[in-house]
């Protein structure tokens, strides 16, 4: 019987797909192409990808899958031949602050075992031991004798730390912190908002944690006047807010539903014990963030960062201790292996080749997908969601499954166009490993290399979900239908908008300097124009702008102190607006018309029909938030929770409202014929033409269609909008007054947009430069720095290689003698096109 060649996809209706069928070929790259919102992930997370863990998971026992998260499963017909999935997401989970590129990409966890097996220990007395086979022998020990040797210079026997005393968050930790690197201490300085303010309006910040609302009538019961402002109370009750005594009070307390609580026994909490108390008993990650912000970090007196007990760094391999190694950039590490290799007497070169190769090969698919700049000690959290995509794809390559079906979602996010052959190469070496590979992107480079094209659409949300064609790139190429082809052969026309003909000589400049690795970098932004800010991975775009340029501005604008690294700051733009692409709400609840303003008007508008005043509706009524509205079945969310035990909790219809969230007693006011449950299941289009009379709702519908989501139905939960449709939405509320005070950052706005929906963005982004707005973009792609007015480069590379401006002018006079490697790559897409 012949093995299986494609997975048989029969009746897929995931979100917007139209019970497409559809084969996937097995052991090939395929790539799937279309419009934001067309049901590309669709197809491949919420298919492919769920069908196959599941189905995986399915075979352990019931035990296991009990605790383990499982998936729902997909809503299609049939799903044959499909291996076990594994998926790399668009937005990886961040790591939290105890994570670094060495612990993360395990690549740390050998460098402990080199340390341990190879280092030249110190012994108590000082005397240097040199590396031998003995140490590593006894490592292998086990019991009292494990790791201990003998000095050959004194004859001190002592014990040699062990890999797992090298690990920072465990054995290893630096006892004053615990392993972070950083202490953090209460600022006092954020302990008053405002010296203005009277405590009875706010002035103590702290007071304002949860639970501690109450402190300022406790003052006032104490003694202090809490009605005039802070600055202008006496030195004794100013301690008394900020060191006061804790001391029961008996007084009356008024609660914040009206309700009074006759001699009642407040402790008082200063504002210092408010914040400390907080920290220790507040759980939810959202409450521990405020808190945060009355701390201030520093680096750990004791290991200086290291996150290690300072004695471990006496031990040295090829003279340099463990953090140095960390500091080290990934690219160099290779030559350093070899180095130490060398270093290293005979006798051990068989062992040592077995840990430097495990070392080296760890490294290596890192280094074919452009993270050569990072260290090992570089902090988790502060990688971007490209840096992370590329470190999990790493570990999936050096794991050498076979038979895996691996689905990734925009494995190019981040990714400079000089990465997108080492990502190609990675890609390529998981099918020859026997693996099926499906991709998500809209690099152009990268839907060429493919084996298969599958392409969804014609269009977005409603309009999409089809399958609009499939077939190899060189065919695919030659399909009238197809909305790739023009890109992947050259016809297609760049520009969404008249450039600029020359740059703006109103600027925002900043001079940065002694941060990462930006040194004595001196910027100019362009006011009301489109600056792209370009370079290689960890070239400085992100310590320049978001780091450096855009907290300027807000302290500016708060009159506080600039961040330390700004040596020259001048911008006549106070405000500034971040635009990224992540996803709007978590909850369900939220929708197109509650996340504008369309919500509130809408029942404004339902409750001044006459049935909704007979029956005394209010506003809060036509809210499926609240339980005067909300179907009392499903609770407003359209859906019930069926808990099956053992098998994956089931989602369903709610049975009485039907899904439309509303009781039914809300459905029979009507506006014009319509109720609240019809407007919300009409899309922007149909919504159009119902409120000609309504001039509020409508100005926000043609905002919307505007933006290109005329789509989009106003009760589509938006935590299920794709990327671009999130950071369009976001854009809406911008567009409908004056900008000339604003500069809106966007870092990487193309993640998941096509070379069309990058058009669209451009549109958008010309309608705010209208409303006289100044505009950043953080991008790699390529289509949208041709559509900019200015472009500062990066670079030349990335890490200690990069930090410094190669190149800063219009991008078509960059073009003409590209001396960067950005510009050389533009320059060659440009002439793909001409």
């Amino acid at each position: 019987m012949a093995l299986p060649t494609k997975i048989e996809v029969r009746g897929a209706r995931v979100h917007n797909l139209k019970n497409i069928n559809v084969d996937i070929p097995l052991h090939k790259f395929v790539a799937i192409s279309g419009l934001s919102g067309s049901g590309k992930s669709s197809l491949a997370m919420g298919i492919l990808y769920e069908e196959g863990s599941r189905r995986y998971l399915d075979a352990l026992s019931t035990y296991m899958r009990r605790r383990i998260k499982q998936g729902a499963q997909a809503d299609v017909t049939s799903v044959k031949h499909i291996p076990s999935a594994l998926a790399l997401r668009q937005r990886p989970s961040v790591p939290n602050e105890r994570a670094t590129v060495g612990t993360t990409t395990e690549t740390f966890n050998v460098l402990r075992l080199i340390f341990s097996r190879l280092g030249s220990p110190v012994c108590p007395n000082g005397h240097r031991v040199q590396p031998s086979l003995a140490i590593a022998e006894a490592m292998s020990k086990s019991g009292e004798e494990m790791g201990r040797i003998t000095c050959p210079t004194c004859g001190v026997k002592f014990y040699v730390p062990s890999a797992e005393e090298f690990a920072f968050n465990s054995n290893g930790a630096c006892t004053e912190c615990g392993g972070t690197g950083k202490v953090r201490q209460l600022d006092d300085s954020k302990l008053i908002a405002d010296e203005n303010l009277s405590i009875k309006d706010g002035a103590v910040a702290s007071w304002s944690l949860p639970g501690r609302n109450f402190m300022p009538n406790v003052a006032q019961h104490a003694g202090v006047r809490i009605d005039i402002p802070f600055k202008d109370l006496t030195e004794k009750e100013k301690d008394f807010v900020l060191n006061g005594p804790e001391k029961k009070y008996k007084m009356d307390f008024l609660s914040g539903t009206g309700r009074v609580f006759h001699d009642f026994n407040a402790l008082y909490e200063n504002a210092h014990q408010a914040v400390l108390r907080s920290a220790k008993s507040s759980k939810s990650e959202r409450a521990q963030k405020r808190i945060a912000e009355f701390f201030s970090y520093s680096t750990c007196p004791v290991c200086h960062g290291t996150r290690l007990r300072p004695e471990l760094l006496k031990q040295l391999i090829n003279g340099k201790n463990i953090d140095e190694v960390e500091h080290m950039q990934l690219g160099d590490l290779p030559q350093f292996s070899k180095e130490l290799l060398a270093s290293l007497p005979a006798e051990m070169h068989k062992m040592a080749k077995s840990l430097i190769s495990e070392f080296v090969n760890n490294l290596q698919p890192l280094l074919d997908l452009g993270l050569d700049y990072l260290m090992m000690a570089r902090a988790g959290n502060t990688l971007s969601t490209g840096e992370l995509q590329r470190i999990q794809l790493a570990r999936t390559l050096r794991t050498e499954t076979t038979g895996v079906l691996y689905v990734l979602d925009e494995p190019s996010i981040g990714l400079h166009p000089a990465n997108v052959d080492g990502l190609i190469k990675v890609m390529r070496k998981l099918v020859a490993q026997g693996n099926s590979l499906v991709v998500v992107d809209h690099n152009v480079d990268i839907i060429k290399a493919a084996d298969e094209i599958i392409e969804i659409g014609p269009g977005s949300g409603a309009q999409g979900g089809q399958i609009l064609a499939q077939a190899s790139p060189k065919e695919i190429v030659q399909d009238k239908k197809s909305l790739i082809a023009p890109y992947l052969n050259g016809q297609a026309k760049l520009m969404a908008r008249k450039t600029a003909d020359q740059v703006n000589t109103k600027r925002i400049t900043l001079e940065v300097d002694h941060y990462f690795n930006l040194r004595d970098v001196k910027a100019a932004i362009p006011l009301n124009q489109i600056t792209a800010v370009t370079g290689f991975s960890g070239a400085g775009k992100t310590s320049l702008i978001l780091d450096s340029l855009v907290p300027a501005i807000e302290k500016q604008n708060k009159g506080e102190k600039l961040p330390k690294q700004i040596k020259q700051f001048n911008s006549p733009v106070h405000n500034v607006v971040s635009v990224d692409a992540s996803p709007i709400g978590k909850s369900t609840r939220s929708t197109v018309a509650t996340y504008t303003s369309i919500m509130d008007n809408l029942r404004k508008l339902f409750a001044r029909q006459p049935l909704a005043k007979e029956k005394h509706y209010t506003p809060s009524y036509f809210s499926y938030n609240n339980k005067e509205g909300a179907c009392p079945s499903c609770g407003g969310t359209g859906i019930v929770t069926l808990d099956i035990q053992f098998l994956p909790d089931m989602q369903q219809t709610c049975p009485e409202c039907g899904g439309n969230r509303y009781a039914k007693k809300i459905e029979a006011v009507k506006w014009h014929g319509v109720s609240i449950v019809d407007v919300l299941n009409m899309d922007v289009n149909e919504a159009l033409p119902v409120f000609k009379k309504a001039p509020k709702i409508e100005r926000e519908l043609k905002l919307l269609k505007e933006v290109g989501l005329d789509y989009l139905h106003l009760g589509e939960s938006t935590p299920t909008l794709s990327g671009g449709e999130a950071q369009r939405l976001k854009l809406v509320t911008h567009l409908s007054h004056k900008q000339d005070d604003t500069l809106f950052v966007f870092d990487e706005p193309t993640i998941g947009l096509h070379p069309l929906d990058v058009k669209v963005l451009v549109i958008v982004m010309q309608k705010l430069l209208d409303q006289g707005a100044t505009i950043i973009t953080i991008t790699h792609d390529l289509n949208l720095i041709v559509n900019a007015d200015y472009m500062i480069d990066l670079g030349p590379r990335g890490g200690k290689n990069g930090g410094q401006i190669v190149a800063a002018e219009m991008p078509q006079e960059l073009v003409k003698q590209p001396d960067s490697l950005t510009t050389r790559y533009l320059a060659d897409y440009w002439q793909q096109f001409r």
